[in-house]
């Protein structure tokens, strides 16, 4: 291969990969790219230059590699350039309040990319376009990094304004690849220092009992899973005046090849948490915490009488930190109108436990699309309203205890649950046993996640489109499942919702994900939908029981009849091929 030409039989791939030759300056994807085409590997090809990454749940996301389907230091520079248009059509005076940048931990040294590399170039990019860059000096957790100027992260028609506007600014300008003179440019700040004490600062209002926590002898161990969280919560910890929790020695410093786990998800549950476990075993600690590598989200696990270690579920951790959360808001608020004030939101594939604390409370409780970036500017409507929120969660783990962040941020939430269980000791209560306190009052909720892995596109636009003419017309959507009644349908697909007068979803639909709720007459509701990142068809189900059944093993043998007929009538995994969820 010379200048640049290549064949692979496909002019429009031939021409995508000409073009990249002719924009890439980083050595390493320009090789990579080149070997593909040497060796003619056109399926590999094809893989890296098929379509540009899109906005999913929470902006852009994919692998680290060659191409505009990957994470590098090109399509960086082309996202960069494209938002920094975008940012000058829609801010005014942005040269006067720039831009906040900030990075983690994670790197991928074949192709020379990295999170630090990144926001560099991103910076080098903004800055020869004369806009001022607040470039954090080390890595910091997602919280710290404001998204919007109304401090929530994106949603339409920002996502597709910005999007257009890569399309038409591709061609790296003149000083988009210069990260040596950015980072000697006046107009480089670096907030680190500023936001670390503001933030501190900001969560401590949420600190309501300090004499507890200073003498609280509850042992609690923490992992921040390799990722930026350590040093974050051990100051969110001492900011409550709590003892500071022990850290997992092995997964305390960010490390990209994450070297102790197969996956860094704490939402994986116990097999991240084994090293957790064991240290916890040597110190005589009942309690773990983990954060995920960015620390936006947090895990719990609770060491239980049997010696076994709980796993919380997103849902039951959304659960206590709700009662919590409302709690100490009641304690500082005697005047029983304020409560008429007060929001807490979830995202509508999360538990709807909030909904019957709100009922029995007297406060409201709204619902969202899934992903923090709807309940973080549904938040911000109501405070701009005058309106106090209080909490919002979602089930994978993400918990918004602070309105100071409009994001899940698992650095307060740390703090906050150090607290509540602190708290909890003085009575001699565990977590598990105030989670069943919480339901007796308020409800059983039982919940059960999972999904199953489909490539083939058809397949789920075939398997959503059968359930929305299951008699043979259009809009006949199931009655029943199995043994089980269906009492409402709301399909944010083509906007449908027959518990609406006028058969009209109230929450934003979008043709371009597939997502259909089903109400059953037994208090039970489940979610199909569409992943945004990844090739899943994911559902969520949850049985919902009045106060006073606490039958529980009857209501979880319900929810697992519900889930089979479910998975047998509406996923027909044989028929469809699709592979379960890997145990």
């Amino acid at each position: 291969m010379e200048n640049g030409s290549c064949t692979t039989g496909d002019s429009k791939l031939d021409q995508a990969v000409r073009q990249w030759l002719l924009y890439d300056k980083n050595p390493k994807t320009v090789s990579m790219v080149q070997d593909l085409v040497k060796e003619g590997a056109v399926e590999a090809l094809k893989k890296c230059f098929s379509s540009r990454m899109e906005f999913g749940t929470a902006g852009l996301r994919a692998p680290m590699g060659p191409g505009i389907t990957c994470m590098n230091d090109l399509t960086i520079i082309q996202t960069t350039q494209g938002f920094c248009c975008y940012l000058e059509e829609s801010i005014g005076n942005l040269k006067e309040r720039g831009v906040v940048i900030g990075y983690d931990a994670r790197a991928h040294p074949p192709s020379g990319g990295s999170s630090k590399r990144f926001a560099c170039l991103a910076a080098a990019v903004f800055i020869s376009r004369g806009v001022p860059v607040h470039l954090f000096s080390d890595i910091t957790p997602t919280p710290f990094v404001v998204y919007w100027e109304n401090g929530a992260q994106i949603v339409s028609p920002h996502d597709k304004g910005i999007s257009k506007a890569i399309e038409e600014n591709l061609e790296p300008w003149p000083d988009s690849w210069n990260t040596e003179e950015a980072l000697k440019s006046p107009l480089l700040k670096d907030p680190y220092k500023d936001t670390h004490t503001q933030y501190f600062k900001a969560i401590q209002k949420h600190c309501h009992h300090r004499d507890i926590n200073k003498s609280s002898e509850v042992k609690i161990v923490h992992t921040s899973v390799h990722g930026v969280g350590h040093t974050f919560v051990q100051s969110a910890f001492k900011a409550f005046d709590l003892h500071p929790p022990y850290a997992v020695e092995e997964q305390k410093d960010p490390d990209p090849e994450f070297p102790t786990i197969k996956y860094p998800n704490p939402e994986e549950g116990e097999g991240v948490l084994m090293l957790s476990f064991a240290l916890a075993e040597r110190e005589g600690a009942a309690i773990v915490l983990a954060n995920d590598p960015d620390a936006d989200r947090l895990a719990i696990a609770e060491k239980q009488k049997s010696d076994l270690w709980r796993v919380f579920s997103g849902n039951e951790l959304g659960a206590l930190l709700g009662w919590w959360m409302f709690r100490c808001w009641k304690q500082e608020n005697s005047d029983a109108a304020a409560v008429k004030n007060l929001y807490m939101l979830s995202s509508t594939v999360s538990s709807k436990i909030l909904r019957a604390i709100a009922l029995k409370e007297g406060f409201h409780f709204e619902e969202t699309l899934t992903g923090f970036k709807w309940m973080g500017n549904r938040a911000r409507d109501l405070l701009d309203q005058g309106k106090t929120v209080v909490f919002a969660f979602e089930e994978a783990i993400g918990y918004m205890c602070s309105p100071s962040v409009l994001d899940k941020d698992g650095v307060s939430a740390a703090a906050i649950a150090g607290e509540m269980i602190s708290f909890l000791a003085t009575k001699n209560t565990s977590l598990s046993q105030q989670l069943t306190t919480i339901y007796e009052e308020y409800g059983y909720h039982i919940s059960k996640n999972s999904y199953f892995i489909c490539h083939d596109q058809d397949v789920i636009r075939s398997l959503f489109e059968r359930l929305r003419n299951y008699s043979g017309e259009k809009e006949s959507y199931p009655t029943e499942c199995g043994r089980f009644s269906i009492s409402a349908v709301r399909d944010l697909t083509t906007g449908y919702d027959s518990n609406q007068p006028s058969n009209k979803a109230v929450l934003p639909t979008s043709s371009s994900s597939q997502m259909i709720t089903f109400t059953f007459s037994n208090g039970g509701v489940a979610t199909m939908r569409t992943s945004g990142t990844e090739p899943k068809i994911k559902y969520y189900t949850e049985l919902c029981a009045a106060p006073g059944n606490s039958d529980v093993k009857q209501l979880k043998k319900e929810l697992d009849d519900l889930v089979d007929a479910i998975v047998e009538n509406f996923f027909e995994p044989e028929k469809n091929k699709l592979q379960p969820k890997p145990e």
